[in-house]
C-alpha cells in the first residue's frame, strides 16, 4: 500500500513538473515572438509623416488672462536669445544632436506676456505642460520656472544653426537638464497652465 501511494506522489511530482516546465516555455516563446512587434511599433518617421505634425503657431493656454496664439513672426517681436553650443542628450547619455547656435525666447518671457491667474503673491500651485502635435509632452512646475535657474534655461526655439527648424517650426528645450532629450519636445502645439488640485 505504502508503495502505491509512492508511486502515485511520484507520478503526480513528475506531471507537475512537466507542466510547469510546458507553460514557461510557452512564455518564451511568447516573449520571443512578441519582440519584433516591438521593434517595429519604434520604426524611424518618413518626411511626410513629420510635416503632418508641423504646427505653424502655438496656443499659450489655460489659467493665463492673456491665451496667446504665437508664430514664428510674434516669437521673433519679443526679447530673443541666441543659444550656443546646445547638446540633446538621450536616456544613456549619448548625444543625439548638437546645435552650433539656437535662437528662441524664454518659456518664462511667454508666460509672463500671457499672464498666469493668480489670486496673490502666495497663489503658485502651477504646473506648464508643453504638449506636441504627436501627442509627446514636457512638464514643468510653476517654481522651476519662475524661481529656479530651471526658469533661464527653457526656451521656445525657432532657428538651428542659421535655418528654420525641420521638426516643427518651434521646439521646446530645457538646457540645464542633466539629460536633455525627454523635454526637448519637437513639433510644439501647444502650452498649457493648469492649478494642481
Amino acid at each position: 500500500m505504502k508503495k502505491r501511494i509512492y508511486i502515485l506522489v511520484l507520478i503526480a511530482a513528475f506531471i507537475c513538473t512537466m507542466c510547469n516546465t510546458s507553460k514557461k516555455e510557452d512564455v518564451v516563446a511568447t516573449e520571443k515572438t512578441a519582440a519584433p512587434e516591438k521593434e517595429n511599433h519604434h520604426s524611424a518617421m518618413t518626411a511626410s509623416d513629420s510635416l503632418k505634425l508641423v504646427n505653424h503657431q502655438i496656443e499659450i493656454k489655460g489659467e493665463v488672462e492673456f491665451p496667446l496664439q504665437l508664430n514664428i513672426d510674434s516669437l521673433q517681436k519679443m526679447k530673443v536669445t541666441t543659444i550656443s553650443n546646445f547638446k540633446i542628450t538621450g536616456q544613456n547619455g549619448e548625444i543625439k544632436k548638437e546645435d552650433k547656435t539656437s535662437k528662441g525666447v524664454l518659456l518664462k518671457d511667454i508666460l509672463e506676456k500671457s499672464k498666469i491667474i493668480q489670486k496673490d503673491h502666495k497663489d503658485r500651485n502651477f504646473y506648464i505642460v508643453a504638449r506636441a502635435s504627436d501627442g509627446y509632452k514636457a512638464t514643468f512646475s510653476w517654481a522651476e520656472i519662475f524661481n529656479n535657474p530651471t526658469g533661464e534655461n527653457t526656451y521656445v526655439l525657432f532657428e538651428e544653426n542659421g535655418k528654420p527648424i525641420k521638426n516643427g517650426e518651434m521646439v521646446l528645450i530645457c538646457k540645464n537638464d542633466i539629460k536633455t532629450g525627454p523635454r526637448h519636445v519637437y513639433w510644439l502645439k501647444s502650452i498649457e497652465v493648469y492649478r494642481v488640485k
